[in-house]
């Protein structure tokens, strides 16, 4: 079983963090939203360690290793920021294909960031962040895993249809992300970190 999860809109003004992670997400994940932009912040705890999380999140290369959504990733370029991934998309999504540069890949602080540049989607403007931070969770070494978006909302649809469509695939990626990391960490197989 995986941790928890709470989200709230940029825009709606919710409630649902704890102090600490407010914290967090004031600090690591400063996206300002123009008029017609949404945001929003997610949070998810994971029972595995914040080394093992770091060891899947950080792979641009790589996406598909816990995100299900992604069919195939190819990379152009070496793995540095600026670095381009053509990302084709399983079907039954109104998507077919996405590029992707990388912003920001942090391997102290467990930070990456990443711009949509291109693709045959409605998500424009859409750059994220998400950043990883150790807890403990019933007695053991756990990860507390936030991302957060700005993304133009799309002529036809409103903020709010915008971040909880957003935030719904977020949060598929995020528990696929809890269930390979809890997975790997009952199995106690973890790969060593390649640095880029």
């Amino acid at each position: 079983m995986n941790g928890s999860s709470t989200n709230v809109n940029g825009n709606r003004n919710g409630g649902g963090f704890s102090n600490a992670e407010w914290e967090l997400i004031r600090r690591y994940h400063r996206n300002e939203a123009a008029e017609n932009q949404c945001t929003s912040q997610l949070v998810k705890h994971i029972k595995a360690p914040v080394h093992l999380v770091w060891s899947l999140v950080r792979r641009f290369d790589q996406p598909q290793r816990y995100k299900p959504f992604v069919r195939r990733c190819v990379v152009k370029g070496n793995l540095e920021i600026g670095t381009l991934r053509e990302v084709d998309v399983k079907s039954g999504l109104p998507a077919t294909t996405s590029t992707e540069r990388l912003e920001l890949l942090d391997d102290d602080k467990h930070i990456l960031s990443m711009r949509i540049v291109g693709g045959d989607h409605r998500l424009k403007n859409y750059s994220s962040i998400i950043s990883l931070h150790p807890e403990i969770i019933d007695g053991r070494p756990g990860t507390s895993v936030i991302e957060s978006f700005v993304v133009d909302v799309p002529e036809g649809n409103t903020k709010d249809e915008t971040c909880y469509f957003v935030e719904a695939f977020i949060k598929c990626n995020l528990k696929s992300l809890a269930d390979v990391s809890e997975r790997l960490a009952v199995h106690d197989r973890t790969e060593p970190l390649e640095r880029i």
